[in-house]
């Protein structure tokens, strides 16, 4: 007779693992679209195959490295992975299409992969819930496209490089040339967090030069931080359409470094522009050096509700700041200003009580740590983050420095 007690643990020994998620694998050189598709041995070649596909949560898709495939891949499937496998480069989606990868589906990874040669987006994303890992976009008109329905995704130690190409690049219109963006967003609660995002930069009829590592227009509550970023023309710019918002955007511990002829780090507007006005931009704790450059503008009805700046670096070869209350000499309407460190050729706002006009004192142009002696150290606020950009810890301090990386 067997007892209650022995019962159940009869019952629990005998109750059986849960089966591996599926595995599907795609070989551009030696795959089949015939064969099962369920090993490296049996992979499947084509997009085509993959896209006919009908995957389910938790379905994992994975392509071989050093494999290239031209067309898109679309991403259609909730909850399943897209990754690589084998060794060797990145597997690559290019163009010529309009977009490399399009992911439509919600709850998402991607990582390892690489977008490129595409007409618009590498990474297009209308679906939400998204990671992006450790993928790579270049040669697009966007790295990263991010779209007003897509919402709470993240983007992570990737590699954003070289979107250098124009949507619109004419003399038609004054003003509407456009593209080399290496993230362009639209939608609301996403993460850009620890890339490097370089060379979206490119000539342009209408502004001499055009391009954004991070473009934020008609998107809400998204956070741009410990990211890594050169030879961009801006790092980024703010607006939105009419009846549309782009507020409270969080820009914090960030390297902006370029060896352009122009450059910006910062560009946000007021009420009075078409595209505004942006509320409450956070620009907190960035390193930046641009010495054929230009630092943050504020313009056409700045105020503290438009724009915040605290403890950042700005160290440019032109315009440091501007603040349109500088020209109307109404303190009350200047930006949000303190605890900054700034260097330039021109300042048009009004410096708060703890910034200071001073050398910063880098390491090199390239490389934003603070020498000893440095203006920034000890003179910042404290951020509410937990470490700066090279991961040092910044709890139990009791000073902390402006910019990017604690000394």
């Amino acid at each position: 007779m067997f007892t209650l007690a022995a019962l159940l643990t009869t019952s629990l020994l005998v109750v059986p693992a849960a089966d591996p998620p599926p595995i599907h694998y795609v070989d551009a050189a030696a795959g089949n679209d015939s064969a099962a598709g369920t090993s490296p041995a049996t992979a499947w070649k084509s997009l085509a195959k993959v896209n006919a596909a009908n995957f389910s949560a938790g379905d994992q898709i994975m392509f071989k490295r050093g494999g290239s495939w031209t067309g898109t891949l679309t991403v259609k499937w909730n909850g399943v992975t897209v990754g690589a496998y084998g060794t060797g480069a990145l597997p690559k989606i290019g163009g010529p299409v309009t977009n490399c990868v399009h992911v439509t589906g919600a709850n998402v990874f991607i990582g390892d992969l690489r977008a490129s040669g595409c007409e618009w987006a590498g990474f297009e994303l209308t679906g939400s819930n998204i990671v992006l890992d450790t993928i790579q976009a270049d040669n697009n008109v966007t790295g990263v496209s991010i779209t007003d329905e897509s919402h709470d995704n993240e983007i992570r130690w990737s590699t954003i490089v070289d979107n250098n190409k124009m949507s619109v690049d004419d003399d038609n219109l004054p003003d509407d040339d456009s593209g080399a963006f290496g993230i362009l967003v639209h939608g609301d609660d996403n993460k850009i967090r620890h890339n490097t995002i370089s060379g979206s930069f490119h000539t342009s009829h209408d502004y001499g030069y055009d391009g954004a590592a991070v473009e934020i227009f008609n998107g809400d509550r998204n956070f741009i931080e410990y990211n890594k970023t050169a030879d961009n023309d801006s790092f980024t710019e703010l607006g939105h359409e009419e009846g549309q918002t782009a507020d409270d955007n969080v820009f914090a511990y960030n390297s902006v470094t370029s060896t352009k002829p122009s450059g910006t780090f910062l560009i946000t507007r007021g009420a009075k522009s078409h595209i505004g006005p942006v509320r409450r931009t956070l620009a907190l704790n960035n390193s930046v050096n641009l010495p054929n450059g230009d630092g943050w503008s504020c313009d056409q009805g700045c105020g503290p509700g438009i724009l915040k700046l605290r403890n950042n670096i700005v160290k440019v070869g032109k315009k440091v700041g501007y603040d349109d209350s500088f020209d109307t000499h109404n303190p009350a309407d200047a930006a949000d200003e303190d605890r900054g460190v700034y260097q330039g050729a021109v300042y048009q706002f009004t410096l708060g009580a703890r910034s200071v006009k001073a050398d910063p004192l880098y390491t090199s142009a390239l490389d934003l740590r603070l020498k000893a002696g440095s203006p920034a150290i000890g003179r910042a606020e404290r951020s509410g983050y937990d470490e700066d950009l090279a991961g040092k810890s910044l709890t139990g301090l009791s000073a902390w420095d402006s910019g990017a990386y604690q000394r």
